[in-house]
């Protein structure tokens, strides 16, 4: 074969790096979606993202782990919600006051900066 022949065929086998560089991402991301399904499909969504505490499924999460904890009676369990139950209505009480204090103190402008501020901070 001659020298040409031998570049020619060198260089027709050679990969273009564009494509090799394609190729290498496209398989990247399709190994994290996969990762990302197993690891959703094992349920490790679900512990990081709880309900709100407040919320009646967070409340339910929080009895079930205090009576399975605790070894909770049924009517220490029935107390316990009581108590609770009350905590949450004046934390629920406190911060609506407070909310209300601090928007008497505001200009109209402002309340509305203070209401986009209160959205932003808001669990997802």
């Amino acid at each position: 074969m001659s020298p040409n022949v031998l570049e020619k065929v060198t260089f027709s086998r050679a990969w273009d790096p564009r494509i090799v560089c394609a190729v290498t991402l496209t398989l990247v991301f399709l190994c994290g979606a996969a990762a990302g399904a197993v690891v959703m499909n094992l349920g490790v969504h679900t512990r990081l993202h709880q309900p709100k505490f407040d919320s009646a499924a967070g409340k339910a999460l929080y009895f079930e782990r205090m009576q399975r904890d605790l070894n909770l009676t049924p009517a220490q369990l029935d107390q316990m919600r009581s108590t609770l139950n009350d905590f949450w209505q004046y934390y629920r009480t406190v911060l609506t006051d407070g909310k209300s204090r601090v928007e008497q103190i505001l200009n109209e402008e402002q309340r509305k900066k203070f209401e986009r501020m209160l959205q932003e901070n808001q669990p997802r």
